[in-house]
């Protein structure tokens, strides 16, 4: 099995400013082409850190493969301090310059001298086109190693690495019948120790396969790898293995791969013909724009009412002054009026509310920070839940909408 090396580069990433997708997008292409990733870096823009990572890459894996530093800045030499650790020279790529100087003259703007570095490569590598930006990437060959750098920008990393990279991979390298096979398997509900417990049995025996869990703000996913003798052997593995953890995990499942929360509800709607509106308050609208945040839920999704403030909720979604007085504003009993409330304005099929304390002020004895309420309502049922989280303010709300989202999905398949 290939093993690969991942750099990523930019002092951002080290300051804790940017999380590094990038590395996590590319962990996951490999995996599946079945590649083997033994080493990780973050390193700042400064040369000798990132000839450092360059060397170690080298030493270690078949395959290095970095992201950022490839714009035309003095602080942007990942592409050149790579080149001069394979031992190869770059030059103008005179095709590259032209593509470059007519990027600018669509945009009617002067390209600055420092931009003629992005056209530079070795004349021994496979340039990558960046249909997104103005930096290309570069694939290289070279004393059996496999050296790929792609931009930073993680929209313009995934759409080279998909378009060029990875196809030029699997081609090179004759990868277009691995034997390792993987797949995510993703939980919503149970924490990861628990998860643990639950799959104790297949971690102890896992006949052939391997499983990581990793925790991903209140999901668990478990991923599957299954390493036989030929493909045809792996997908059969894999397949025991999946059906080993559906079982032990249950209706905690809510989707694999790429499939997130979001995705899977509003997919569910739109099988099934119906409209949600959503009534939030802690939550200040982050359920709306997760639901928006999916190209084409307009299809299931009428809108949502932000109803902050007491006076929002009496006015714009009819919550009764009295039940606010009696009960207050986080509470079983507002929460269900947020809900009829807002499904009688949208006319929707279903409504969703959520009250709660977000922190991290506000909480009492009784209605401590982290408690929620989450109301369902639809034309045949109607349900509260009250769940307590013990998170930050950030996180409170996050797990609020996916604790939303996870009733929904549940409601939606009969559970």
């Amino acid at each position: 099995m290939k093993r690969a090396f991942i750099i990523a580069t930019g002092t951002e990433l080290l300051l804790g400013n940017t999380a590094d997708t990038n590395s996590d997008f590319i962990a996951r292409q490999l995996i599946q082409a079945g590649i083997k990733v033994i080493g990780r870096i973050i390193v700042g823009d400064q040369q000798e850190e990132i000839m450092a990572a360059f060397s170690l890459g080298t030493q270690l894996a078949d395959i290095i493969i970095s992201s950022g530093g490839l714009g035309p800045t003095r602080d942007d030499l990942t592409k050149e301090t790579a080149c001069e650790v394979m031992g190869v020279e770059l030059e103008i790529i005179e095709e590259e310059a032209v593509k470059l100087k007519e990027y600018f003259a669509r945009r009617q703007r002067k390209m600055p001298a420092s931009n003629i570095k992005q056209a530079m490569f070795p004349r021994e590598a496979i340039i990558l086109a960046n249909r997104c930006g103005t930096a290309p990437g570069m694939y290289l060959y070279k004393d059996e190693k496999t050296l790929i750098v792609l931009p930073g920008p993680p929209h313009e990393m995934e759409r080279m690495f998909l378009d060029e990279a990875e196809p030029l991979l699997r081609e090179k390298l004759k990868l277009t019948d691995s034997r390792a096979l993987s797949q995510v398997i993703k939980v919503f509900g149970p924490g990861e120790s628990q998860v643990e417990e639950m799959l104790a049995e297949i971690i102890d025996d896992p006949r052939g396969c391997s499983l990581a869990l990793l925790a991903e703000k209140g999901e668990i996913h478990i991923r599957i790898t299954a390493e036989g003798t030929a493909r045809q052997e792996s997908q059969k593995i894999l397949g025991e293995i999946r059906k080993r953890v559906i079982m032990a995990m249950g209706d905690n499942v809510y989707g694999y791969d790429d499939d997130t929360l979001i995705s899977v509800v509003t997919g569910l709607l739109q099988d099934k013909g119906l409209i949600l509106a959503t009534a939030e308050s802690c939550t200040g609208g982050y359920l709306s724009k997760m639901m928006t945040d999916l190209p084409g839920s307009s299809a299931s999704f009428w809108g949502g009412a932000v109803t902050y403030d007491n006076t929002a909720k009496n006015k714009l979604i009819n919550v009764k002054d009295d039940t606010i007085n009696t009960y207050g504003a986080v509470s079983e009993e507002t929460a269900r009026e947020m809900a009829a409330g807002i499904k009688e304005v949208a006319g929707s099929d279903i409504a969703v509310a959520i009250t709660g304390i977000a922190g991290p002020e506000g909480g009492s004895d009784t209605k401590p920070v982290g408690l929620v309420y989450i109301a369902y309502l639809s034309d045949g049922e109607e349900k509260v839940y009250q769940l307590r989280f013990n998170s930050h303010r950030k996180g409170n709300r996050i797990l609020a909408v996916k604790s939303a989202l996870d009733i929904l999905r549940r409601h939606l398949q009969g559970r």
